[in-house]
């Protein structure tokens, strides 16, 4: 039996099931380990469905960018399933901005989800008119209303392609829309959020749950965070959070990439909450939906015709989160700087968030390399204060290290995170001196709130894009030698 059974003495009609995603992440197709599998999921939720009276599925953002169906297709395919599977609600992620507003708005108009932002201010935007601040949906005496939080886009989303969107405070707003809710009568109130579990200080999901009296159950999404309800490892249970009041209410996510599914069944009289985390494998292949299969065939072609495209050969693994990945790219894009700028470049950084899959040993195929690097970068050279440069390694060693290139060696301290050291070629880094750094146009634009490198002065910009120049790298076996030895070491690292 899939769904949860309702508490002892209550009905099911008191009860509300809320099925939810977050950080999907164009996952169309199981991954490489056999998780996850939009497909499998539509079998969960069929199946919750026809046991439960009052159902709801809800996505809390970034179904969007990380695999060939979003790089090809513009999130098309992504929006046809959803709709298959018939969410209730969904909120946008940080990614759902990667092709732009006009591209956003084309897609969320076709949507049959209630779309929900209640923190964006989008009057005037090519979004405007597409959103609503909150839903309130009535199960028999008992009402329920929901809002949509997102992250502030300034420092991680491109700034052309938030054009015309308004931040407001996330606790500030989520409080004062819970709070008109409760007073216009509804019984619960339920923040859906793209902020973070707890990723940085007085913004995220935790801060939000201790700040509120109003808001009982947060369904989050972004920081990737595997909330498990039944994991009783830490003794505390993560997803049980005391509010402003000492009440104590629920935080919700589940991971990444839809390996699995999140239940919350919600007893409306009492409102007691019981939740779980439901993995999507392939125990459920047998019960597959034909009507899923025939909205993914036509894209699967071309999908499949990428990833037959074999190009090269690697000798080792290279799993996505790995140092050794990491400084792969970081050591490809200082290689390639220097090509395009012509002369020598003094060091390269890389962010860990701009690599988003692994790549595994023996062929190598070019769906596989943009799967890796699917954004829309260009390779820039700049020349930097070095006191601008150790200002951005203090955000970066506060992010738990980026990617720096092997002649790079960074020591922080693990609990303040404050740099002990930083050395370029063994010296260390000279405020006063200009030194000539390559990365990538996103963070040379002050993105994934790296500010400092704004300050520098652009020299070279490459006419292709990130992934077409390591294509081209891997099929012309000017990456071979970096392939064969992999430098398992990190670079920026704690002490």
């Amino acid at each position: 039996m899939i769904a949860m059974s309702s508490c002892s003495g209550s009905k099911d009609s008191d009860h509300l099931v809320i099925l939810h995603t977050n950080d999907t992440h164009s996952a169309i197709e199981p991954d490489r380990h056999d998780m996850g599998g939009i497909a499998r999921r539509k079998v969960l939720i069929d199946s919750v469905r026809g046991v439960r009276e009052n159902v709801m599925l809800i996505d809390a953002g970034d179904a969007v960018q990380g695999s060939l169906y979003y790089t090809l297709f513009g999130g098309e395919v992504e929006r046809k399933l959803m709709n298959a599977l018939g969410y209730d609600i969904q909120i946008l992620g940080n990614h759902e901005f990667d092709k732009g507003m006009e591209q956003l708005a084309k897609e969320w108009k076709q949507l049959n989800a209630d779309r929900l932002s209640t923190n964006y201010d989008l009057s005037g935007s090519t979004l405007d008119g597409l959103f609503v601040p909150a839903v309130v949906r009535g199960f028999g005496d008992s009402s329920v209303g929901f809002i949509g939080i997102n992250l502030d886009p300034a420092g991680i989303v491109i700034e052309e392609n938030y054009k015309g969107v308004r931040y407001m405070d996330a606790i500030e707003t989520a409080n004062a829309e819970a709070a008109r809710l409760k007073a216009d009568g509804v019984d619960m109130v339920i923040a859906v959020t793209h902020i973070g579990y707890d990723n940085e200080a007085g913004y995220s999901d935790m801060d939000i749950a201790r700040n509120s009296r109003d808001i009982d159950v947060i369904i989050g999404g972004h920081s990737h965070t595997v909330v498990d309800p039944a994991d009783k490892r830490t003794g505390v249970p993560k997803w049980r959070v005391a509010n402003a009041d000492g009440d104590t209410i629920s935080v919700l996510q589940t991971g990444s990439s839809g390996v699995n599914l999140g239940e919350i069944d919600i007893n409306l009289k009492t409102k007691d909450v019981a939740a779980r985390l439901i993995p999507v494998d392939k125990r459920l292949d047998d019960r597959v939906s034909p009507s899923i299969e025939e909205i993914i065939a036509p894209y699967r072609q071309q999908v499949e015709e990428m990833r037959s495209k074999e190009i090269g050969n690697s000798p080792f693994e290279y799993d996505r989160k790995s140092a050794e990945m990491v400084n792969l790219l970081s050591d490809f894009v200082r290689i390639r700087g220097a090509e395009i700028c012509g002369k020598p470049v003094d060091l390269s950084i890389m962010n860990k968030g701009g690599i988003r899959n692994s790549l595994a040993a023996g062929t190598i195929t070019k769906g596989e390399i943009i799967d890796i690097a699917p954004f829309d970068n260009s390779i820039v050279v700049m020349d930097i204060k070095g006191c601008d440069l150790l200002d951005n390694i203090a955000i970066m060693a506060a992010q738990d290290g980026q990617g720096v290139s092997s002649n790079v060696e960074i020591l922080y301290d693990p609990s303040t995170k404050a740099v002990n050291s930083a050395t370029i070629d063994g010296k260390p880094i000279n405020p006063d001196r200009t030194y000539r750094l390559a990365t990538i146009d996103y963070l040379a634009a002050g993105n994934d709130y790296m500010e400092p490198l704004k300050k520098g002065t652009i020299l070279a910009k490459s006419n292709e894009v990130l992934y077409q120049i390591l294509i081209d790298y891997v099929a012309n076996g000017k990456l071979d030698k970096l392939l064969a030895n992999p430098d398992r070491e990190k670079r920026m690292r704690s002490f």
